[in-house]
């Protein structure tokens, strides 16, 4: 009886014991994602668009700080597909990433799961699709990760939270706009500007046609909102605006900034800013949200200007007036410049954990490596058209980097990118950055081309030290921000200009380091930061998933699946394992103490 007695209790005392296991941890955040496209006329012309559930955007994946994010993607396209999270750093984990170097595509009909942490991270993002100029046909959404309760944010609470996707519009296909680029032509100017996937409002009859659905967004009179606005477009620059409202910059891709007001702000692509805006206007009327080219000749892309409506709940009135002005600085080249290099760090905030942002003292850390990037306009090699970065465009290969290191494969890449550009003549190939765990590295941005150029590095936030016109020296270190440079993921680099970064190499993975304006990153104007730690332990870097897909020269190794099977149907499948393993282990357990 006394046995029978003791097996109950310990059985019970494991029942306790697995419950407290599953439940203890950081909460899980599930999402189910069904990919496909949808027809949608945001510029009044029937087209194919990516949406999410049907949705375009896609749904926005609220969390908080190291909650569990599991996402089901399921590929209903006629292609293949990856999803990546801009900003999001997946400690420990580029498994997770969503780009070519680290995983296989999920291929049309199949689903794949992603699980990752947002470990000690808050801040506005987004996720997209990330393969061949697929973001230019939709397929994004928000992903905003709050401070947790015990970490207070450095301004009072709004009074709601809103988001608004900006970005560069075309009317034809993505598929489309590829045919153009591998033809060797350039997309051209864009079409229109969205706001939330919408077209303008018709501000202006003669630019506006008639029928074209806008954006409206309600707002409550004498409320302060947290407005977090992303562009997601194609390759423009665009400025921000909103009639008559100054907003308040406080938080940019994770750091809190240097509290301060703006009547207008350059976000470039792929860049994410938050702004508290304080419904202080007449209420009787609307106002203009609007988003316009920068960096153009205006009289021409006039019709490129986004739209939309502030609507104050009580309004009787529309908008009236013209739209609010862009900055006048035709001819002073400074003034973004100038802007850009005004957003500081909040030193004394805090981020994701207790102690200040400014605790981290970038600005005393001994610099291991230096490599300085430069990209060009795009020029032909091996007779097509490509873009280059230190002369080298890059090939993706057809294993993923990630999956060749696991399997110990050889020829799947280099480990040669240049530390400086080079002086012969450009060429392809799968040139990857040697980076140092717990390096301390500079990486100077160098734009010899054109336009605005946008350059994007998963798993790290870096701090954007310094910018300026002209050729980076030596010597221009002496200008550099060692306190308070904003950290961020996504920086500009203006044409014939250069912007300084430092990265405290402490997140073991295979990193793309890439420009985001999808044009010259569909053509080549990307590599990889490759970082190891030669300790190999759970604490850096963890496994491979058991779900990871197998391509290339693993592709034997991909075994069959079940065609849209739900993440629910993965759950049970899971559970049930865990289940059976658990009772396996009390019966031998039993057996042992009977």
């Amino acid at each position: 009886m006394a046995s029978q007695c003791s097996i109950s209790v310990f059985f019970f005392a494991c029942i306790c014991l697995f419950t407290t296991l599953c439940f203890a941890g950081d909460p899980f955040v599930s999402h189910d994602f069904v990919v496909s496209h949808i027809t949608a006329s945001p510029l009044g012309v029937p087209q194919r668009v990516i949406a999410i559930n049907g949705q375009f955007p896609g749904p926005i994946i609220n969390v908080t700080t190291n909650n569990n994010v599991v996402v089901n993607v399921r590929n209903k396209l006629d292609e293949d597909l990856l999803m990546t999270w801009s900003g999001v750093q997946q400690r420990r984990s580029s498994w997770q990433d969503g780009v070519l170097g680290t995983n296989c595509p999920i291929p049309p009909k199949w689903n794949w799961t992603y699980q990752f942490q947002v470990k000690d991270q808050i801040g506005s993002f987004f996720y997209f699709p990330s393969l061949s100029l697929q973001r230019a046909a939709g397929g994004y959404g928000g992903f905003i990760i709050n401070n947790r309760p015990i970490i207070p944010i450095p301004f009072p609470t709004p009074d709601g939270d809103l988001t608004i996707f900006i970005g560069d519009w075309y009317t034809r296909n993505h598929t489309a706009l590829r045919k153009a680029l591998n033809a060797g032509k350039g997309l051209g100017m864009p079409d229109g500007v969205l706001i939330n996937g919408k077209g303008p409002y018709r501000y202006n009859t003669t630019l506006v046609p008639r029928s074209i659905d806008y954006e409206t967004i309600e707002v409550h009179p004498g409320k302060t909102y947290r407005i977090r606005v992303h562009n997601v477009g194609v390759s423009t620059s665009l400025n921000f605006r909103i009639q008559r409202h100054n907003m308040l910059l406080v938080e940019t891709e994770g750091s809190y900034t240097v509290q301060q007001n703006y009547t207008n702000l350059d976000i470039h692509v792929g860049q994410s800013y938050s702004f508290l805006v304080t419904m202080d206007q007449n209420a009787s009327s609307d106002y203009y949200i609007v988003a316009s080219a920068r960096f153009v000749n205006e009289s021409l892309w006039k019709r490129v200007t986004g739209v939309a409506i502030l609507h104050y709940s009580n309004s009787n009135g529309k908008a009236s007036g013209p739209l609010p002005d862009p900055p006048n600085d035709q001819f002073d080249k400074t003034f973004s410049l100038n802007q850009a290099r005004s957003i500081r760090w909040n030193v004394s905030a805090s981020g994701a954990r207790p102690n200040p942002q400014g605790s981290f003292r970038y600005g005393s850390i001994n610099v291991t490596n230096v490599f300085v990037l430069k990209n060009k306009p795009p020029e032909k090699i091996n007779g097509k058209q490509r873009a280059t970065l230190s002369g080298v465009s890059f090939v993706n290969p057809h294993t993923p980097i990630r999956l060749a290191d696991q399997f110990k494969l050889q020829g799947v890449y280099d480990l040669d990118f240049p530390d400086k550009p080079t002086t012969g003549p450009a060429k392809m190939g799968t040139s990857v950055i040697n980076g140092t765990y717990k390096g301390f590295i500079e990486v100077v941005l160098q734009n010899n081309g054109t336009k605005v150029q946008s350059y994007h590095l998963d798993g790290y936030a870096f701090f954007v030290v310094g910018m300026d016109y002209g050729e980076w020296t030596e010597d221009s270190r002496g200008t550099y921000n060692k306190w308070d440079a904003i950290a961020r993921t996504t920086t500009q680099v203006f044409p014939g200009a250069w912007t300084a970064i430092l990265i405290s190499l402490d997140n073991v993975g295979v990193w793309n380091l890439r420009t985001e304006n999808l044009d010259s990153w569909y053509l080549g104007q990307e590599t990889y930061l490759r970082v190891v730690n030669p300790e190999v332990t759970n604490k850096t870097e963890l496994p491979m998933p058991d779900n990871a897909l197998f391509c290339g020269a693993l592709s034997k190794m991909q075994k069959p699946q079940v065609q849209d099977i739900s993440s629910a149907a993965s759950f049970m499948i899971d559970g049930s394992r865990q289940l059976l393993n658990l009772v396996v282990v009390v019966y031998a357990l039993m057996s042992i103490f009977h």
